[in-house]
């Protein structure tokens, strides 16, 4: 729900949240049982059925060896009863770590309208195309919730004490606990799942995160349930027992909390003999502000852009058309090609975001004058008193004034602008700045190793793993037909990137490349890149904010003055 403020206008929309479940999924795996996932894709508004294109929108967690699986990850989407808006949840058994959704097993389909969902509440949907699940069909549950406003969010920490022993071969349990909330309906939809320990019946689960909105839709006094289990190999786990409580009691209990933990089967066959199956500690509940990419920005966090360009000779003679740096024009008499393309749909929305609109602009994998010297870190702005262009179009002429005097060489080598970025982003750690580095590249990098290194030097962590932990983003757009199985791995969404050992602290690149959204309306498709590239830029944002402990400031009171319109200086 909207906030309200008079003497405003808004736009009628709702915030949802899908909860989605599968049953009797089939069994691809020979020695265990299936590893499901969920992928849901959105439409564009206004797609037809008979060319309809799908854009990726969220991936759940894969839950191991269940055809029955319930996904702690939610689905949040904003609802428009005036659109028409389809979806497709497409249902993969995976096998490995890789992001390629078709390196796994397709288990089924399903499109409908969120329309659809949203009325019916709690849907089960047959899902299509996958292969034969035995006696029952597959489907796909979903239970929609609106979402009203709330910044909360609430950090928990269970333990357990002397549960039952559930594997009688060693005395023991490998206990899990599950959250649960209750809807509208009275049903009950995941939450939230702690990992597993082995072999206790004391276990301490690590602390788990979850939005007041998503655990009982910021009613206080809404019950919750905690279902502790007994994970199993076979994928089937073991009921331990349960317990209900509501975040009021959570957060006005005298820590340590303990809640009998019931196994109502187990109590029926015993009867008054029965005392509980052990018991679920609450040992920590913090309430804390859950703070928006808006709020930093509001108050006054900067987006800091550098952009990179690839020259290195296997993009083609920039003098021929079938360069992708060739210097075509489109109708308008602008310049046009794949390298523009990416230049405009990500820096027009980014430059919004910048009070004074300067971007440095790199190059790498060119000879560069005077002297012919091959360069993988030099200013676009060859010869100018300063290495920054002003807007996005100062950085097309820019580009265009540079290809004549350079010559495209290689190889492809990424590590010298990430460093570069990184030293600035070094020096920014107080939430000031945040900066994001665009690189467009035509093809796999060549120094891999030295791309996911960490440096020994410390004031040069520009190694992705070392700039995990900087105020950065790196956006990768892929321009012309290579094949960039490589840089799956830098893209950190299922797998967390590891060099040296060490894993990145959070996942800050993205790739797009930008065939996959390539064909019709040339503006339909920056639209399209601009969206694809930068729909992660305010998750890592704010993956760094909450990992340093930044607050924002308050919003800034004063008017901002705004610079002119580059497109009409």
């Amino acid at each position: 729900m909207q906030n309200f403020t008079g003497g405003s206008a808004a736009v009628p929309v709702t915030q949802v949240e899908l909860t989605l479940s599968c049953r009797h999924l089939a069994d691809m795996d020979v020695f265990s049982k299936s590893d499901p996932m969920v992928v849901v894709s959105v439409a564009p508004f206004g797609s037809s059925a008979r060319d309809r294109r799908w854009d990726e929108y969220k991936r759940t967690e894969v839950v191991q060896d269940n055809l029955n699986p319930d996904f702690a990850t939610k689905v949040p989407i904003a609802y428009r009863f005036e659109e028409q808006q389809f979806l497709r949840f497409d249902v993969y058994d995976v096998d490995s770590s890789s992001a390629r959704l078709e390196e796994h097993d397709f288990l089924g389909r399903r499109e409908c309208t969120l329309g659809e969902l949203v009325s019916a509440r709690v849907s089960e949907l047959p899902l299509q195309g996958g292969p034969p699940s035995g006696a029952q069909p597959a489907t796909l549950i979903v239970h929609a919730e609106e979402m009203l406003g709330s910044k909360e969010e609430a950090v928990l920490q269970f333990c357990g004490r002397k549960l039952d022993k559930k594997d009688w071969l060693w005395g023991k349990s490998d206990p899990y606990l599950e959250l649960f909330k209750s809807t509208e309906e009275g049903q009950w939809v995941l939450v939230s799942r702690t990992e597993v320990l082995k072999r206790t019946l004391n276990p301490d689960w690590r602390p788990v995160t979850v939005s007041v909105g998503s655990l009982c839709n910021g009613d206080y006094q809404r019950n919750i349930r905690a279902v502790c289990w007994d994970w199993n190999a076979s994928g089937t786990p073991d009921l331990i027992g349960e317990c209900f409580f509501t975040l009021q009691q959570l957060r006005d209990a005298t820590k340590p909390a303990a809640f009998d933990c019931i196994n109502k089967e187990k109590q029926a066959r015993k009867g008054s003999s029965y005392r509980n199956s052990g018991q679920i500690i609450l040992q920590s509940c913090q309430i804390r502000v859950q703070h928006t990419f808006l709020d930093y920005i509001q108050g006054g966090t900067e987006l800091a852009c550098t952009i990179a360009i690839d020259f290195t000779a296997s993009n083609g003679n920039p003098m021929q058309p079938d360069s992708l740096h060739y210097l075509g024009r489109d109708a308008a008499g602008r310049i046009s090609n794949p390298y523009v393309t990416a230049l405009r749909a990500v820096g027009n929305i980014i430059q919004d975001y910048d009070s004074d609109k300067q971007f440095p602009v790199l190059g790498f994998g060119a000879r560069v004058p005077p002297a012919g010297i091959v360069s993988h870190e030099f200013f676009v702005n060859i010869g100018a008193e300063t290495p920054f262009c002003y807007g996005i179009e100062g950085v097309v002429a820019a580009y265009e004034r540079c290809l004549p005097q350079i010559q495209l060489y290689g190889p492809t080598n990424f590590a010298p602008v990430i460093q570069h970025v990184a030293n600035f982003a070094s020096r920014y750690r107080d939430g000031s700045q945040y900066f994001i580095l665009l690189i467009i590249t035509d093809g796999v990098i060549t120094d891999m190793p030295q791309t996911k290194q960490v440096s020994s030097v410390i004031h040069n962590k520009q190694a992705i793993v070392s700039a995990s932990s900087l105020p950065l983003s790196i956006i990768i757009v892929g321009v012309g037909g290579a094949e960039f199985d490589a840089m799956e791995e830098l893209d950190g969404d299922e797998v967390r990137l590891t060099a040296g050992g060490r894993a990145a602290q959070r996942d800050i690149v993205q790739f797009v490349p930008l065939r996959r959204l390539s064909g019709g309306d040339p503006a339909a498709v920056r639209t399209r890149l601009a969206r694809e590239v930068l729909a992660e830029v305010p998750a890592q944002f704010l993956g760094y904010m909450r990992s340093a402990g930044i607050q924002p400031q308050p919003p800034r009171a004063a008017p901002v003055p705004l610079p002119p319109d580059p497109q009409l200086v």
